[in-house]
């Protein structure tokens, strides 16, 4: 352990003489509402921690500030041609870990295995891919079960960890469900290193000198501080203690925006909030005993909740009319849109009534309604409004909030008989939520379906949509899966989220997007 300190201690002061001679080397520090709860790539597809360790970890391709995917860890790459379907990359050359280990094909091998293990976080990803072949120490091959023109966009969060330093630290397999050396330490490859890791409190990240790319930043260290309470938050950036915050709640934007020496970022996030339903269970999580078995497993009952929920009252109440309706599982104007599929369910409260009493439901019954409170923007006040919504109609939500670090594996244990979701598609492609969110769980596929739906057509219909060429064939299929959630109301798709930042002046950066607050782009002046 002390030689690796002496190591960052060394590294850290390389990097502010590499800096001294082109622009000043400076500290960055910005807070979040929520935590990366890990350290580890592979054991938690969640964008907090995705989006932190991708400063840290690199794949073998990345996203620019236009979103669109270019090389990282792979130069090029290429579909493979003649009887096998897949693609080849060809790895860079001269990239080094931060122990100073050298990057090679084994490490792609390795950290592909370690994604597709029984502990993996990510291994949904791989799910069309039936081997990875090593050709040479910079060449590696996915072999898909069919072709497969998305497979690149869909790696684009996959980090590659080093074989020798994950084995010499016991941390060969993800620690989705406990914890390992990779918990609160890493080694990759990219712009910044891990220095200190205190879950909660702060997370210290120094930059790596030995970077083979061109650094754009100028930080010599970046220090993130989750800060729950966005009144504590703001005035921690008012007073100079913090350079930035990447969760502003809407209500406070108008006012910081107006305030001297603060520039806010705002747009909309490639993120819909919407709601789930347990259908897969024959009772309800919890009820009040006047109820048998699921009522939500009848698609009328979740036809209800839908026209019961006011999304243009939460999007100019409580979202400060920043959010947009949502009517899909992803965002208007990304890749596999269905534009035959526009129309959200009307706010109608009679209609929601009418629906329960052909349900057989007249008068309502109690359920679970669980929500994270420091995840999404306004997550807790937009519950608490949709409770007393879903009571108006004689549904009887009991609402309970709790930290996401607790809501993720109540949700897993499928402990919630409505629960909010958000869901950014990491492909910005229809395919993606279907995949996570749509397909019957399995090992690999819908496992971010914590309700269980299920659709043989839409199991049908996903290879097909993942192999198909032909731009218009493919979206009649990709039509047809939105025409069937809609129909069904698999899922009550709410707004797209907004996205709101705030940095003192002298701070430049990157919006994008996906939320990702990537420091190789960020400057301290």
């Amino acid at each position: 352990m002390l030689r690796h300190t002496t190591t960052r201690i060394i590294l850290a002061t390389s990097m502010v003489a590499l800096l001294g001679g082109t622009a000043m080397a400076e500290t960055f520090r910005w807070s979040a509402a929520t935590d990366p709860q890990t350290m580890d790539p592979h054991a938690a597809n969640l964008a907090p921690v995705t989006s932190f360790l991708n400063n840290i970890y690199e794949g073998l391709v990345r996203r620019g500030k236009d979103m669109a995917i270019e090389p990282s860890l792979a130069t090029a790459w290429e579909p493979l041609t003649g009887d096998e379907d897949g693609w080849r990359f060809t790895l860079r050359e001269g990239v080094t870990f931060q122990d100073g280990a050298q990057f090679n094909a084994d490490d792609v091998l390795f950290s592909y295995e370690r994604a597709i293990s029984e502990q993996s976080d990510v291994k949904s990803w791989f799910a069309p891919v039936s081997e990875l072949r090593v050709v040479d120490d910079y060449t590696v091959e996915f072999i898909t079960n069919g072709p497969n023109p998305l497979f690149p966009d869909s790696i684009a969060n996959w980090m590659i960890l080093d074989r020798d330093w994950a084995e010499a630290n016991g941390a060969t397999a993800p620690a989705r469900d406990s914890e390992t050396y990779a918990t609160l330490n890493a080694n990759g490859t990219g712009p910044f290193m891990l220095d200190r890791r205190e879950p909660g409190v702060a997370t210290r990240l120094v930059a790596n000198p030995d970077w083979w790319d061109e650094p754009e930043h100028n930080l010599t260290e970046a220090v993130l501080s989750p800060i729950t309470n966005s009144a504590t938050a703001i005035a921690a950036l008012l007073s100079g203690e913090l350079d930035m915050l990447a969760t502003v709640p809407v209500q406070n934007a108008p006012r910081l925006a107006e305030t001297d020496g603060v520039t806010v970022f705002s747009g909309v996030e490639a993120r819909v909030i919407m709601l789930g339903f347990s259908q897969d269970k024959d009772t309800l999580y919890f009820t009040d005993g006047n109820v048998e078995g699921n009522p939500f497993t009848d698609e009328r009952v979740r036809q209800a909740v839908a026209h019961a929920v006011d999304v243009p009252a939460i999007v100019q109440v409580i979202m400060g009319g920043l959010a947009k309706p949502a009517a899909q599982l992803q965002p208007a104007g990304l890749s596999g849109y269905s534009q035959a599929h526009t129309e959200r369910p009307a706010y109608d409260p009679e209609a929601a009534r009418a629906l329960l009493a052909e349900a057989g439901y007249p008068d309502g019954f109690t359920f679970s309604f669980r929500c994270p409170n420091d995840r999404y923007l306004n997550d807790a006040d937009v519950c608490l409004a949709i409770t007393g919504m879903l009571r108006q109609v004689g549904l009887n939500a009991e609402l309970e909030t709790m930290p996401v670090a607790n809501y993720w594996p109540e949700l897993r244990e499928d402990n919630a008989d409505i629960y909010l979701l958000g869901w950014s598609p990491g492909t910005f492609d229809a395919e993606h939520p279907i995949r996570f969110l749509a397909h019957t769980p399995t090992e690999q596929l819908g496992t971010w379906n914590f309700g269980g739906y299920s659709n043989a057509r839409i199991d049908e219909l996903l290879p097909q949509i993942q192999q198909e060429l032909d731009p218009a064939a493919r979206q009649a299929m990709l039509d047809e899966v939105a025409g069937i959630i809609q129909d069904e109301t698999a899922y009550v798709p709410l707004y797209e989220e907004p996205l709101v930042w705030a940095a003192r002046e002298g701070i430049d950066l990157v919006q994008r997007p996906d939320n990702f607050l990537m420091l190789r782009w960020v400057t301290v002046n």
